[in-house]
């Protein structure tokens, strides 16, 4: 029985840092970039991807921080009883602890 790998298009099937570094390379024709660089996340929706929250209770919790100066956006996610302020404290550590990505291999 043979075995034949199927390489992967992408960064996925970079095999070393030379492979990877070619995939992020520009192009000789060259490119219009309308962002370098990639976007920053905001504590609101790593709240969502972590499933805190849904998107319709982070929309609530945005407007009475809104109405509200100087409350935060945590805060009124527990004000709201959409989540327990251990829960949110414990996440706002981890995403102040989120690693940023060096593409300068």
């Amino acid at each position: 029985m043979q075995v034949t790998s199927v390489s992967s298009s992408g960064y996925a099937g970079a095999r070393n840092k030379t492979d990877l570094r070619h995939y992020f390379e520009y192009s000789s024709e060259g490119i219009e970039v309308v962002e370098d660089g990639l976007p920053e996340i905001q504590f609101g929706e790593y709240l969502v991807d972590q499933s805190l929250i849904d998107r319709f209770q982070l929309f609530r919790a945005l407007q009475l921080q809104d109405r509200t100066t100087g409350l935060r956006l945590g805060a009124a996610v527990a004000i709201l009883g959409y989540a327990p302020a251990s829960a949110i404290e414990r996440l706002y550590a981890r995403f102040q602890e989120l690693a940023t990505i060096d593409v300068d291999l």
